[in-house]
């Protein structure tokens, strides 16, 4: 018997049920887990491998800047090749990638080898994406991804920080080898999701692309992004700066990253029944001020604060700017290019971030771009936010008319 024989053997998880929900929640989340600890990977590039803020800052944005151009070759790949070997091959490869990483203590040779590492795993997240759209109900199994990727990362922020100092930056590298090889473990139990004939040269026809706001939120993505990402990756380095113990630091991370499930909980339960400009609003006031509390974080409990209270509003936020982008595009383009500009978004900031620190801006200096960048991303989104309150309100209005 042949091993794709073998492998059809296999039970597999019924393929609308909640264990394939999990299954298909770790293949989304193997290519892209370093970005859930992030600050634990920049932290240990500085405490373990002696690498500048900079250094640090840029390795990581390249990480993620591969994973972008590796999102965009997934959606031709998705339509061409069966997906099961897809993944495993780029399972491999990140398996492969990150125990090399463990070797490599030269940061001008680790860039390359990161970016080929963001590269695969693009590719990786944009496959799951495109079976978890194959399920009955995709809006669960994109929930079940967002809590396996803020509970396991919180877990990581907690646990890897203090390992830094110790063993260098092997644990980190050899936790993201870990996740893969248990992912990797997973994909023969997950079910075959074939695409299904659809007639989407009709759909595309007819729909036409609102191209003036969908642009703003494009920007308020990327913006918004950036700009907390940019801090975020930064994050562990800011509390040591500000003279917090690196225990209660990782304590603090970790615990805000579970609290910070809340947002996207938030958003299933508010849904569309407020409309979408008031909350955003609220939820960036929240933002801009949990944001400027970071200046303070020299008290620990400011520190814990502001952590959850961003976690919060940024899960909550970015959840409903995602929604926004298919609302202008009833073909469903813009949902696949929000979802390269926010990656876009994500990798620019901890580059930015790096430069700022390495030119001597000092975390202060960081925080307050960072609530300029919020305030500006902010600015912007309300305005398409709006339009599709009106508009919603304007078709309930005119439903009952045509009745």
């Amino acid at each position: 018997m042949t091993k794709a024989g073998l492998i059809n053997e296999l039970p597999k998880a019924a393929p609308n049920g909640l264990l394939a929900a999990v299954l298909l929640a770790f293949l989304a989340t193997a290519g892209l887990f370093y970005v859930n600890i992030m600050a634990a990977i920049v932290d240990g590039l500085v405490a373990g491998l002696g690498l500048s803020e900079r250094q640090a800052g840029t390795i990581g944005s390249v990480n993620i800047y591969g994973a972008s151009i590796g999102a965009l070759v997934a959606v031709f790949l998705v339509k061409a090749l069966p997906w099961r070997p897809v993944a495993v091959l780029c399972l491999l490869i990140l398996i492969g990638v990150d125990i090399g990483s463990i070797l490599v203590t030269n940061g001008d040779i680790l860039l390359p080898v990161r970016a080929t590492h963001g590269f695969f795993g693009g590719i990786l997240t944009g496959i799951a994406f495109a079976v978890i759209a194959r399920t009955a109900n995709p809006d669960r199994a994109f929930g079940m991804l967002l809590f396996v990727q803020f509970g396991l990362g919180g877990l990581g922020v907690m646990v890897l920080p203090p390992l830094a100092p110790l063993y260098g930056t092997q644990a980190l590298f050899i936790a993201l080898a870990l996740f893969s090889v248990v992912t990797l473990i997973m994909v023969p139990f997950i079910d075959r999701y074939e695409v299904k004939a659809k007639d989407a040269d009709a759909a595309s026809a007819s729909a036409a692309v609102q191209w003036g706001p969908l642009i703003l939120t494009l920007i308020a993505i990327f913006v918004f992004q950036a700009a907390n990402m940019g801090l975020l990756a930064y994050i562990i380095r800011l509390g040591l700066d500000f003279g917090l113990e690196r225990e209660y630091v990782s304590l603090a991370l970790g615990l805000a990253t579970w609290v910070a499930l809340a947002g996207p909980f938030l958003v299933m339960v508010c849904g569309l029944r407020f409309g979408r400009f008031k909350l955003m609003l609220g939820a960036m006031g929240l933002t801009l001020v949990g944001t400027a509390i970071f200046h303070y974080s020299a008290h620990p409990a400011a520190y814990m604060i502001a952590n959850c209270g961003t976690g919060i509003t940024w899960g909550f936020v970015i959840a409903y700017l995602l929604g926004m982008t298919a609302e202008f595009d009833e073909a469903g383009r813009a949902s696949t290019l929000a979802g390269f500009i926010s990656k876009l978004g994500l990798a620019s900031g901890p580059l930015a971030a790096g430069w700022l620190l390495g030119d001597g801006g000092g975390f202060s200096t960081l925080i307050n771009v960072a609530v300029a960048l919020l305030a500006i991303s902010g600015a912007v989104m309300l305005a398409p936010a709006l339009a599709l309150d009106r508009r919603r309100a304007g078709e309930v209005q005119s439903g009952p008319a045509e009745m």
